[in-house]
């Protein structure tokens, strides 16, 4: 079963990986993210490094990150799909960005 949790229950310092479509992204973001599309996902899931402790993996509303983080529990990388996604992360009041650091969107 895939472990999740919901954004006010990020852990301050945790590993967030955001894996919406570039557009997305660019629209807004949380600051501390890190960027890996789902479409190009396992061509570079080498970038995710060895995180300490878990991988909070997150997309638009929650279906994609569920996708990504069942694939990296598959392959030994402890992942926690969090729920709701960015527009839950918004509706929290949670900061987005854009790359430039100006307020963001959730598209």
């Amino acid at each position: 079963m895939l472990a999740t949790t919901d954004v006010t229950s990020l852990p301050e310092d945790g590993y967030l990986l955001d894996v919406r479509e570039d557009d997305e992204w660019a629209a807004g973001h949380a600051p501390s993210a890190t960027h890996i599309p789902m479409s190009v996902f396992v061509a570079r899931k080498e970038e995710i490094g060895t995180p300490e402790g878990p991988v909070y993996v997150i997309c638009r509303a929650g279906s994609r990150s569920a996708q990504v983080a069942t694939y990296l529990n598959q392959n030994g990388v402890e992942a926690v799909n969090v729920t709701g996604g960015m527009q839950a992360w918004a509706a929290a009041g949670k900061p987005v960005v854009t790359d430039a650091g100006d307020a963001g969107t959730v598209i």
